[in-house]
């Protein structure tokens, strides 16, 4: 795998034509568009589910001149990005930088970007990140991701499985089960325990399915188009 250091990078760059859809399991794009933030592969954004304490973090460490670590994109074209680790920190940016969230000034006063003083709003659009342009074979960059951390948060089982088995079934199935948007989770959350955001309810789903034999049944259904077969399972159990 080929990889090349990018220190040219800013945050304004990043967060230049970025998109942020509430919607669990929907790509996010930055970079005037060259930059897919959440490819098939990544985990849902989970920073705002701690009440926002990570997300406002990064935003904060940005303000006091904190590095906030490496960040890895795989280049598919010359005009075409997605973010191999760092989505998270990404995120944050992009969705502070768009209103998505505030954070608290030395008053305790919240403080949103475009209410920011001149020179703190400077100060995190020219900071450059550093990130590393990647490039090798669908098999490398996926066995290269399961062996990373996102900033101290593993990947659990479920979201490591659907790196490994990326495609049109698994985002259909994050759209369905990994939706904490979708009106059904209240009804399922009596019967299934954790996060939509951490795959839990996709998880259950697929054991139920498979009988327990998740890998086998997602590598067989990985290019599928449609998850029918799953939701009517799931729904038949719940049911």
């Amino acid at each position: 795998m080929k990889t090349t250091l990018r220190t040219d990078i800013t945050v304004k760059d990043i967060c230049d034509g970025f998109v942020y859809n509430e919607l669990e399991g929907k790509g996010l794009f930055g970079l005037s568009g060259k930059l897919t933030i959440q490819p098939e592969y990544q985990r849902n954004y989970i920073y705002a589910s701690d009440g926002g304490k990570k997300e406002m973090a990064v935003i904060e460490s940005v303000l006091k001149g904190y590095p906030i670590g490496l960040i890895y994109f795989n280049k598919i074209s010359q005009d075409k990005l997605e973010i191999l680790d760092g989505q998270q920190r990404i995120t944050s940016l992009g969705r502070f930088v768009t209103g998505k969230f505030a954070i608290k000034d030395e008053n305790s006063m919240e403080q949103y970007f475009d209410g920011m003083a001149k020179d703190k709003k400077t100060r995190i659009q020219e900071t450059k990140l550093l990130i590393y342009e990647c490039e090798g074979t669908e098999s490398e960059l996926k066995e290269w991701f399961k062996t990373i951390n996102i900033v101290g948060i593993p990947l659990n089982d479920q979201e490591l499985l659907n790196a490994v088995y990326s495609g049109p079934f698994v985002t259909l199935g994050k759209e369905k089960f990994s939706n904490s948007q979708n009106a059904n989770i209240q009804k399922w959350s009596a019967y299934v325990k954790g996060p939509a955001n951490r795959q839990k309810f996709l998880e259950c789903a697929l054991n139920w399915v498979s009988k327990g034999n998740i890998v086998d049944y997602m590598s067989r259904h990985r290019s599928d188009k449609n998850i029918n077969e799953l939701k009517r399972y799931f729904n038949s159990v719940i049911d």
